[in-house]
């Protein structure tokens, strides 16, 4: 059989993702040490996981309702209150989704006609994207600046729409440049997005993880809660990646067709998993503050190191990633990553893998113990060194 023939040509047409090149290589290497994947080193909270033995112990593994746990849905309506002082319907308003992957799809699929066109800040996640072109729609990147430390600009949103602009992804706190989007510059862009009648896609995964700045949602601005749909979940502020729950709020208007979808697609993201987020929200947030005091730490070591190796790093303000230059090697972002791979066994990812604006630079993530930050930091100077002479 001709598969190239039944395969859907859109699918065929999508590029595979940019991060998988280099960890395929290392995964058949030796004494390979990973900065790459963007995934917390710490286990999930011991009253996380006993909640969860807990509830498969008493046979709580039938199906949810397909928009969650009622009771997972008030915590999560409690949680956007209290933490960013965004009000949400927990019945109709709010859905729990597998992983807020799912829950990006699902608002890109729910808003996308063929040929709207969705911007997309850059360097960003390497999903929206291709999920974007899976929905017919036309994804138009807007390059961000590392002298703005990587934040969206007015006069950057200003020159990217068209009337056929239908939605923006606001992916702050950044994956992978550790920038984020204050008050003041939210203000700025909600004045644009207000006027235009644009939606936004604000993906907050990271929310929980700042440093010296308390996230704010633009869901919070005035006139902007109508028209954004937030996205979140449990993989990165509770050590949860594996659990694959998420969720998203917005209008009852939006979250009903996002439902829809879910419904269809997946009946209901995993009952364990949801017991279990419960007592997240409830009883973790102590767990968070020890985790985000230690990636702290981590970040400081690692921003330092590199801007004494010569590579300029910003000092990042959210998520789990540093994003240094690597201009002054004279190399290209895969160049690095490749020969920083087979001449020191460590690997990490090429900035263009997140966009064009990311060439020239990589992505490290401080998502790992001390001792094997340390151990990595080294190769990379012996790296530096060696291609100094």
């Amino acid at each position: 059989m001709d598969y190239n023939k039944v395969l859907s040509d859109k699918v065929k047409s999508i590029k595979p993702s940019g991060i998988r090149k280099f960890f395929d290589i290392a995964s058949e290497m030796d004494n390979v040490i990973s900065l790459g994947v963007g995934e917390p080193d710490f286990k999930t909270p011991y009253s996380i996981r006993q909640e969860a033995i807990e509830t498969l112990s008493k046979g709580r593994t039938k199906y949810s309702a397909n928009a969650g746990l009622l009771e997972l849905r008030e915590e999560i309506a409690r949680f956007l209150d209290r933490k960013y002082n965004i009000k949400y319907d927990a019945k109709k308003g709010i859905l729990v989704t597998v992983g807020g992957s799912e829950a990006i799809d699902l608002a890109i699929r729910a808003l996308v006609n063929i040929g709207d066109e969705v911007l997309i800040p850059e360097p960003s996640f390497v999903c929206y994207t291709p999920m974007v072109e899976l929905a017919h729609g036309v994804p138009v990147p807007i390059r961000t600046k590392e002298e703005n430390h990587f934040r969206l600009t007015k006069q950057e949103l200003l020159e990217s729409i068209t009337d056929k602009t239908k939605a923006i992804i606001l992916p702050y706190p950044n994956n992978p440049t550790g920038g984020i989007m204050k008050k003041e510059h939210l203000e700025e862009i909600a004045e644009v997005l207000r006027e235009k009648d644009i939606i936004v896609i604000s993906d907050e995964i990271y929310s929980e993880l700042t440093y010296g700045q308390k996230h704010v949602s633009i869901a919070s601005i005035d006139g902007m809660w109508e028209r954004t749909i937030v996205i979140n979940g449990f993989s990165k502020a509770y050590s949860m990646t594996g659990w694959r729950l998420g969720f998203c709020a917005g209008p009852i208007e939006l979250i009903s067709q996002m439902t829809k979808i879910h419904q269809f697609a997946i009946m209901c993201a995993p009952t364990t998993s949801q017991y279990a987020a419960v007592e997240a929200l409830r009883n973790c947030d102590e767990s968070i503050n020890a985790m985000v005091a230690e990636y702290d730490v981590r970040r400081r070591l690692v921003v330092d190191s590199f801007n004494k190796l010569g590579l300029h790093c910003f000092e990042p303000e959210g998520a789990f990633y540093v994003f240094p230059s690597i201009k002054s090697t004279g190399m290209t972002s895969e160049e690095f990553c490749e020969k920083l791979l087979y001449s020191q066994r460590v690997a990490v990812v090429p900035g263009n893998a997140f966009g064009d604006s990311g060439e020239g630079f990589i992505r490290v993530s401080y998502s790992y113990s001390v001792k094997h930050l340390l151990e990595a930091l080294r190769r990379i100077e012996i790296f530096i060194k060696e291609n100094e002479k």
